[in-house]
């Protein structure tokens, strides 16, 4: 039996780039000597926490938006998130004049609400104990004749994901190793593609937290697996799942996939704000730990990490480790 094409190829990505240029950044790629000491190996990090409004995300929202029809864009999007996707849609949806309207849980960290609000977006707030997001939604936007925008289970959102990897190598060349945040799969994914593309042999690694191991053991099983609401510092990775359209691609394109405890997590972002000076929420730090902490043998390789995203809580400062 012939598998089923993917949802997304790389001349998508291609086309992507070209219409978040001149709206994304072309964000950093960092070394240092410090992290290639520690780890034998030549590391590329790719600074997506400089990004506009923080993160990745802005690439699928804009990409995504960028794509409607004057119709939809004139009736508005909504997104549902924990945070980043929300401020990214919300952004792009102010640049584009699209109004956007976000459903938010009551937990999501205060920083990345109040940013959502300050890009414009009207926020509509869950119990997440409670409440389904996804179904929320679905009826929100159908009775007000909104687009929806998911995170990551979207074409035209994976596409404009992969052109954060796509632009790391295209600066700094093939790569051994790629370590990739992962929650719904849509980073992962469309960097993936982008690796198979220019990087031919490079292992690309999906990391997530342990408390939700869903995209792992679903990788390892080979049928897909959930996990309801996860107890887990890094917030963008609380998906119950990867998507419809994001499954297919991890099994297709992906190496392998790791788990990381948050205490990793912790001990990652302090290091990268000590060593390098840079600011790091928790799930914007999986692909870094996974690198740190899972064990591979990564000597005299050249490596490349996505920092996804900086939004983070400063509460959370209280609680790293001393190195």
């Amino acid at each position: 039996m012939t598998a089923a094409p993917l949802a997304v190829g790389y001349e998508d990505i291609v086309a992507a780039a070209l219409r978040i240029a001149g709206q994304a950044h072309r964000t950093p790629v960092l070394t240092s000597a410090s992290v290639n000491e520690r780890t034998g190996a030549l590391v590329f990090l790719k600074c997506e926490n400089l990004q506009r409004m923080g993160a990745f995300k802005f690439r699928g929202a804009y990409n995504a938006l960028a794509r409607l029809t004057p119709e939809a864009r004139a009736r508005g999007v909504l997104a549902y998130s924990s945070g980043n996707h929300a401020q990214a849609v919300a952004l792009a949806g102010r640049e584009l004049g699209v109004a956007a309207t976000i459903v938010m849980p009551q937990d999501a960290p205060a920083v990345k609400l109040e940013a959502t609000r300050a890009y414009g977006a009207q926020v509509v707030l869950y119990d997440p104990k409670t409440t389904n997001r996804e179904r929320l939604a679905s009826e929100i936007a159908a009775s007000r004749g909104l687009t929806l925008i998911p995170p990551y289970d979207h074409p035209d959102v994976i596409a404009g994901q992969g052109t954060a990897a796509k632009e790391l190598i295209e600066d700094i060349g093939p790569l051994d190793y790629l370590f990739v945040p992962c929650g719904g799969g849509g980073l992962i994914s469309g960097s993936a593609l982008a690796a198979a593309a220019l990087s031919p042999g490079c292992r690309v690694i999906g990391v997530e937290p342990e408390a939700g191991d869903d995209a792992t053991r679903s990788f390892r099983t080979g049928t897909l697996q959930s996990c309801s609401n996860p107890d887990t510092i890094a917030d963008g990775a609380r998906t119950a799942s990867l998507g419809r359209l994001t499954f297919p691609m991890v099994l297709a394109l992906v190496s392998d996939m790791t788990t990381v405890g948050d205490a990793a997590l912790l001990r990652t972002m302090r290091y990268l704000m000590e060593r390098m000076k840079i600011v790091v929420e928790p799930t914007g730090a999986l692909g870094a730990a996974g690198m740190f902490e899972s064990g591979y043998e990564l000597a005299g390789k050249r490596v490349g990490v996505i920092i996804s995203g900086g939004n983070l809580d400063l509460n959370l400062t209280g609680r790293m480790p001393n190195l």
